[in-house]
């Protein structure tokens, strides 16, 4: 990696001094934002719902629980890049369409096949990739879809603070909630909810006025590799994609695995019920929350590098927590809200900061598929940390396990100080408003 200082070099004095244009008067970016919204709060309750109901119904032990965390983020190892190609050449709108839909028919499986005695341990492991294949297409498509509703890419970065913002607060909310409906009617049933909140998104997307202006012709015929190496220079080739994409990849293996594992270190090494557990995760998303408010403060404040290294900084600290904990309930309990806090706060931050910078120096024409690799990066670390941690928990058990991802995450500070987004001190306006 270069190891040149950064600043921001190119764009006229005028047009940085006028402020950009606020959102709140962008009404597709409202609705769109609100659909978002509620479909994030549905998806909470079944990243709850859906781990708990293998341990419940079909008592997995932690390599069957890490298969289904594998199942539901290895489509992002194996189609990512093909569906970013695909979305560089479409208009966004319909293929999330299409990708809400499918996951409205899929998570609404769930219930009703518990209802009829169909539903089976394979079977859960279809449905959730099945609706990990069409998370993959929505994720590649909103990223690339959200410039083109707010236009002026000086507003990224407040459209990616609200949208982070209401992902925080179903961060806090989402748990809690999924915890007293799995109580209440079971952890299969809690999953309606989910269903009911993508087709409110989908509703939404179709309200939406914005024309959206059909991908760029070209000239020669378009070949599947020629575009898959494009987007994947791009992505390697650029230091500061390159650096932001090897670490986040690292930090959704660890957490992956800490989470993946907690649960079932909460559920039967310590005795928390469902609702305990979504207690401890509701209370440790506020840190989400306080992340997504402060974010834009942080980064005028602190300048973009040094915000990158802080709140990256944070996460990473966090996995140690779990294993350490111990003592009267009360006090195992606020340790493990302290842990998650941690990685909610410093995650929720460089979201926006990530995403907007990642936004903002990339051409329209390569969105799709600088999305689609960066999002392959990050969620196949996530696939493969949770059947690692799981094979780690089946050999040394599962508080040893949690102890060697703490300490492992912990060792990620090093790569984070030297990474050259460190050194960049503000927003960059364009792909050409970057340090040589």
């Amino acid at each position: 990696m270069s190891g040149d200082t950064a600043g921001t070099v190119g764009a006229p004095a005028e047009r940085r001094d006028a402020p950009p244009p606020r959102l709140w008067r962008n009404r597709d970016f409202m609705v769109f934002w609100v659909g978002e919204a509620l479909s994030v709060y549905g998806t909470q309750i079944t990243a709850l719902a859906l781990p708990l109901t293998a341990v419940l119904v079909f008592e997995v032990g932690p390599e069957q629980l890490g298969l289904l965390r594998f199942a539901q983020l290895v489509p992002f190892l194996g189609l990512a890049l093909l569906f970013g190609v695909w979305v560089d050449r479409v208009r966004k709108r319909p293929v999330m369409l299409g990708a809400n839909l499918s996951r409205l028919v899929l998570i609404g499986l769930v219930p009703l096949l518990y209802q009829f005695d169909l539903l089976t341990l394979p079977m859960l492991y279809a449905l959730a990739f099945g609706v990990g294949v069409a998370t993959v297409l929505f994720d590649v498509s909103w990223m690339s879809y959200v410039p083109i509703l707010v236009k002026d890419r000086r507003s990224l970065l407040e459209a990616n603070t609200k949208l982070n913002a209401t992902l925080s607060s179903a961060d806090v909310a989402g748990p809690g909630i999924a915890g007293a409906l799995v109580s209440a009617v079971s952890a299969p049933f809690a999953m309606v909810a989910n269903a009911f909140s993508y087709a409110v998104s989908v509703v939404s997307l179709l309200v939406i006025r914005a024309p959206e202006p059909p991908p760029p012709a070209r000239e020669t015929t378009r070949r599947l590799r020629t575009e898959l190496a494009e987007g994947l220079r791009w992505v390697f080739g650029n230091r500061w994609l390159r650096a932001m994409g090897l670490v986040g990849c690292s930090c959704n293996f660890f957490l992956t695995m800490v989470q993946s594992l907690f649960l079932l270190y909460a559920v039967r090494e310590r005795g928390l019920s469902a609702a305990a557990v979504g207690f401890v995760m509701g209370a440790a998303a506020v840190g989400g929350l306080l992340g997504a408010v402060i974010a834009s403060t942080v980064v005028r404040r602190l300048s973009v590098g040094t915000a990158y290294r802080v709140s990256v900084s944070v996460i990473f600290l966090g996995p140690l927590l779990v294993p350490a904990a111990g003592g009267p309930q009360w006090l195992l309990m606020s340790l493990f809200v302290a842990s998650f806090f941690l990685e909610y706060l410093g995650g929720s931050v460089s979201n926006v900061l990530i995403v907007s910078l990642r936004q903002a120096i990339t051409p329209q024409h390569l969105m799709g598929r600088m999305t689609a690799a960066m999002r392959m990066l990050l969620y196949g670390g996530g696939a493969l940390g949770g059947p690692v941690g799981g094979v780690l928990a089946g050999v040394v058990g599962l508080r040893e396990a949690l102890w060697v991802a703490g300490v492992l995450s912990a060792l990620m500070l090093v790569p984070i100080v030297l990474s050259p987004v460190g050194r960049l001190r503000t927003m960059p306006t364009g792909p050409d408003d970057m340090p040589a």
